[in-house]
């Protein structure tokens, strides 16, 4: 569904904008995802609105294919980009599965602000963005995805989300109509 509005109470939240995430390879540049991503940020914070900078430290338990685990991670692996800019104000959550929702204290953040709707961008939209974006739905707010501001190492799990996963459970958007909409 095309981004039609923003309530009162949104809040950004920026996915894995972090040295460790933003090197990988990426089906779209990830310098242009984290300059976008500032400038959603500058944006939000220049309203007053919630910024969230979620950084991820290592992986879920179970057993998979993933090639990272938390022991073979470069030291500066969970470092948020400087590029953001990051404000005294910003809620900083830290993660070690890929949605910014499970066992971290997001929702509670999000809800003692009173806040309705997030809107989403980072790396990896597949991943990160995409679980992200179905538990904010699920516990009940209004999802908004921008969509260039998102990018995967996969530019076909890329296009699946952005394509036909997200229309399903969120308003997508471009950074420029989210600007715009925060006027």
């Amino acid at each position: 569904m095309p981004l039609t509005t923003l309530d009162d109470t949104t809040a950004l939240v920026l996915i894995d904008l972090q040295k460790g995430i933003v090197a990988l390879p990426t089906a779209h540049p990830s310098e242009e995802v984290v300059e976008r991503g500032a400038r959603l940020a500058a944006a939000f914070r220049d309203r007053g609105l919630p910024v969230v900078l979620v950084r991820v430290v290592g992986a879920a338990p179970g057993r998979s294919e993933a090639p990272l685990r938390s022991g073979e991670l470069p030291a500066d692996f969970a470092e948020l980009v400087p590029e953001l800019g990051r404000a005294e104000s910003d809620i900083v959550v830290t993660k070690h599965t890929w949605g910014a929702f499970h066992a971290t204290d997001l929702d509670l953040q999000l809800r003692r602000r009173g806040v309705t709707q997030i809107v989403l961008a980072g790396i990896a939209t597949g991943a990160g963005v995409e679980s992200t974006a179905r538990a904010a739905h699920e516990h009940g707010y209004h999802v908004t995805v921008v969509t260039d501001a998102v990018t995967d190492p996969d530019p076909e799990v890329h296009r699946i989300a952005v394509e036909k996963i997200f229309p399903r459970l969120a308003e997508t958007g471009t950074t420029d109509e989210v600007v715009k909409l925060l006027g």
